[in-house]
């Protein structure tokens, strides 16, 4: 990892790889994955804008049973012994999943196949989250958190460019476009799976609660004590309350950008490309903000990120040419990396270590009941008018309210854990 090699513990790298090995298939949810059943089920007769609603709706649906499943596997993940196993099964359900994506099917199997992906992959994503205590300090957190998205976005560019290669270039080697698209499912699972194991066979579970009989009772009662928790912890749950608003509109971005510009009439290929150009932008980008963590605090830079998310919005309402895509695409990939990270890291910071994963189950159903609630509104909206712009500028103002949450968060947390420096 280059210049980062003297910073990095071997545990560090490896929870950063895990972030390299699963952004491959998060990189094709955002381009490949949409373009390609948009194209499916245009093919039999389903329209653009019911297409993207649908789409919607599958993601909708992957995130929701997440957000529902999420608090309670988060805090049996907590018992000692626990979270490496329950890890290794929603990595394998989104590997296997991405695999499958290969396989000849109708549109409606294939949104059925994408949900067990996607929810392999955002159930992995708790317990993944939750390590970050264990492999790393408090003064630190901001630059490894923002590395693992650095290093995921510039890593994820190896297996997608090689898939990109393949399906742009199909009929030159002598192969179809679809068969290419299943060839680049198949490499991508493989890439995952091969990148994760140094995590693996690695990680060890430092902070713990003692396993105890019936673990699956218990879990729900301590589920229970983390509400009463936050009761007490007022800021931390105004927290969660700011991200659940400004975290939808970036989730909502990531997962319906792809479909949003087939509607206005972006080119698969241009798409493509800007996407592609958008994961090699945010790794320098989420690296930068890492970096500038050291001199200015986290929360105003999660400030900075969300304002620069609503302008993104407003500039998205008028587009309808490629160059505009290109543009908007940096501009996303700027911010992107960044507020995620660091919402991630400032969260860690406030939170018990040895109730990680429960708290980290809390922050999955805020997450991830903003993404439903994201790209349900923009599927609802779109139908309902006909037009994907009137539902970006419902997401738009999201970010108007997850602002002025956050910015009342900042007044109720303690100076002496919200101001924690990186290293």
């Amino acid at each position: 990892m280059g210049q980062l090699k003297e910073k990095l513990t071997k545990l560090e790298k490896y929870w950063i790889l895990y972030d390299v090995g699963n952004s491959a298939f998060i990189m094709l949810v955002s381009t490949i994955i949409p373009i390609y059943f948009k194209n499916i089920a245009q093919a039999n007769g389903v329209s653009a804008a019911d297409s993207t609603a649908y789409w919607g709706y599958a993601v909708s649906i992957s995130t929701l049973i997440v957000a529902v499943l999420g608090p309670i596997l988060g805090t049996l993940a907590d018992t000692k012994g626990y979270k490496k196993p329950l890890f290794t099964l929603f990595l394998m359900l989104g590997v296997l999943g991405c695999a499958a994506l290969a396989m000849p099917v109708s549109w409606i199997v294939y949104l059925a196949i994408f949900v067990i992906a996607k929810v392999g992959v955002s159930g992995s994503l708790i317990f993944y989250d939750s390590m970050l205590a264990d492999v790393t300090t408090d003064e630190k957190m901001d630059y490894i958190s923002s590395a693992g998205f650095a290093w995921g976005y510039i890593g994820s560019c190896i297996p997608f460019t090689i898939s990109l290669a393949l399906i742009l270039f199909s009929d030159k080697i002598g192969i179809s476009a679809s068969v290419a698209t299943g060839i680049a499912f198949f490499l991508t699972a493989i890439w995952w799976l091969i990148i994760t194991l140094p995590l693996l066979n690695n990680y060890k579970q430092k902070h713990y609660v003692e396993a105890e009989k019936n673990p699956v009772g218990k879990a729900f009662l301590r589920l229970g004590g983390v509400f009463k928790d936050l009761q007490k912890h007022k800021g931390i749950l105004v927290f969660l309350l700011a991200f659940f608003f400004y975290i939808d509109g970036v989730h909502t971005i990531i997962s319906m950008a792809t479909s949003y510009g087939k509607d206005v009439g972006i080119g698969d290929n241009q798409l493509l490309l800007a996407l592609l150009l958008t994961q090699i932008v945010a790794f320098p980008c989420a690296l930068l903000f890492g970096k500038l963590s050291k001199k200015y605090k986290t929360h105003d830079l999660i400030k900075v990120c969300i304002v620069g998310y609503f302008l993104i919005t407003l500039f998205a309402l008028q587009l309808d040419s490629a160059w505009e895509f290109w543009f908007l695409a940096v501009c996303v990939a700027v911010f992107q990396g960044a507020i995620q990270a660091l919402s991630r890291s400032y969260y860690a910071k406030l939170i018990p270590k040895e109730k990680s994963s429960e708290y980290f189950g809390i922050y999955d159903i805020f997450g991830k009941g903003a993404s439903f609630t994201g790209t349900t509104v923009m599927g609802i909206v779109t139908q309902l008018t006909g037009s994907s712009r009137y539902a970006v500028f419902v997401i738009s103002l999201m970010f108007v309210i997850g602002f002025v949450i956050f910015h009342k968060n900042t007044k109720m947390i303690k100076p002496a854990i919200s101001n924690v420096k990186s290293y």
